[in-house]
């Protein structure tokens, strides 16, 4: 496999992935791209090299910057913006899982507080109560255990990792 061949092939899985992180592939390819481009990019450069629309381009760009993936860089004596990823894919990864975290469990916090008020005697009612107390537990430890990683380094992380595995 060659040069040109290898970045399609990773463009393309990387894109596959971002599905699983939650954001569409297109904006998972424009990362895959910055990820593997040795110089920031224009928005133009992105779209000639994937083949997308301006639109598509600055929709997904800034949404890769909301997330913290992708950084703006100005060259002097250019007027167009360029664009580049962050490289450390322990940097990437833990980003990935902050703004998860942010997105996806931090709504349920107000909502389980809700939820938890909620009494009633019937046989529903202890049901309900029971499944709301199980499930704010299981939140409860996994933004605990989410919050142990970000502020974890690699190699913590790497030791204890292994430790578990060779259990």
């Amino acid at each position: 496999m060659n040069l040109q061949e290898g970045r399609e092939k990773f463009i393309q899985t990387w894109g596959t992935l971002g599905s699983n992180w939650g954001i569409n592939r297109t904006m998972a390819q424009i990362h895959a791209l910055l990820l593997i481009s040795p110089e920031a990019l224009s928005a133009e450069d992105i779209m000639e090299q994937l083949k997308i629309s301006r639109g598509n381009t600055n929709m997904n760009v800034r949404a890769l910057m909301d997330w913290g993936l992708v950084f703006k860089e100005l060259k002097a004596g250019e007027r167009r913006e360029f664009f580049y990823a962050e490289k450390d894919m322990w940097k990437v990864a833990m980003q990935v899982v902050k703004e998860r975290r942010k997105r996806e469990l931090e709504p349920l916090f107000g909502t389980m507080t809700d939820l938890k008020k909620v009494k009633d005697a019937s046989a529903e009612g202890q049901q309900f109560e029971s499944t709301i107390a199980n499930l704010d537990s299981v939140i409860a430890k996994a933004d605990k255990t989410l919050d142990l990683l970000v502020k974890a380094d690699e190699s913590w992380f790497m030791n204890n990792f292994l430790k578990l595995m060779m259990k």
